[in-house]
C-alpha cells in the first residue's frame, strides 16, 4: 500500500499480515476521496478506528497540521504507530481507545477537529451514533469535514450539515459531509 498523494507521495505503507480485522482503504478509492476534498492546509484530524493509520496519514501527506489516530486493537496501533515512524511524522498521537472512551477524552480536553475519517468495522454499525456525538459535543469545527465509508448509506439528518457528496466504489460507500 502507498501514500497517493502530498509531501508523502509513493511513500509505502504497510498494513498487518494478519489483517482479518483490519480492512485499509484501497489506494484508487482514498485518491478519489483525497481529490473531493480539495486543500486540507492546517486542518487538524481524527482518524477513528485508524486500522493501518493510511486514511490519517494520507491527510497528513496532503497538509493537515496534525492527526490523532485512535484504534481499540492493538495489531491497528502498532501498525500505525509503524506506519508514521518509517515517515518520520511527529505531527500526530495515536491512541489505543474505544471509540465512546476517545470521544470523552475529547470532550474533556475541549478537542475540535477539521477533519474525521469515519471508517470503522462495517459490523459494528455504529455511524449514526459516533457522527451524533462528535457533533453534539462540539468537536467538528465549523468548517469542518466527516468522511464516512461503509458497506451501506449512512442516514444522517441533514439539517447537521451543508452539503454530501456521496460515492460508490463497488460496494464500498463513500459520503462526505461539510458543516
Amino acid at each position: 500500500m502507498r501514500i497517493v498523494g502530498g509531501i508523502y507521495k509513493r511513500r509505502i505503507i504497510t498494513y498487518p499480515d494478519d489483517a482479518s480485522h483490519i480492512r485499509p482503504t484501497k489506494d484508487r478509492i482514498r485518491e478519489a476521496i483525497f481529490s473531493a476534498l480539495g486543500d486540507l492546509s492546517n486542518y487538524r484530524g481524527l482518524d477513528l478506528y485508524s486500522g493501518s493509520g493510511a486514511m490519517g496519514i494520507e491527510g497528513l501527506s496532503r497538509g493537515c497540521s496534525f492527526m490523532t489516530f485512535v484504534d481499540m486493537n492493538k495489531i491497528a496501533i502498532e501498525t500505525t504507530k509503524k506506519n508514521l515512524s518509517s515517515l518520520k511524522i511527529d505531527n500526530a498521537e495515536v491512541l489505543f481507545m474505544k471509540d465512546i472512551e476517545a470521544i470523552n477524552k475529547f470532550v474533556n480536553d475541549k478537542r475540535v477537529f477539521d477533519i474525521v475519517f469515519l471508517d470503522p468495522p462495517y459490523k459494528l454499525g455504529k455511524y449514526e451514533e459516533i457522527i451524533d456525538l462528535l457533533l453534539k459535543n462540539n468537536l467538528i469545527s465549523e468548517h469542518g469535514i466527516i468522511v464516512i465509508e461503509s458497506d451501506h448509506d449512512v442516514i444522517i439528518d441533514n439539517l447537521l450539515y451543508k452539503e454530501r457528496r456521496d460515492y460508490k466504489y463497488g460496494e464500498i460507500k463513500v459520503a462526505i459531509i461539510w458543516r
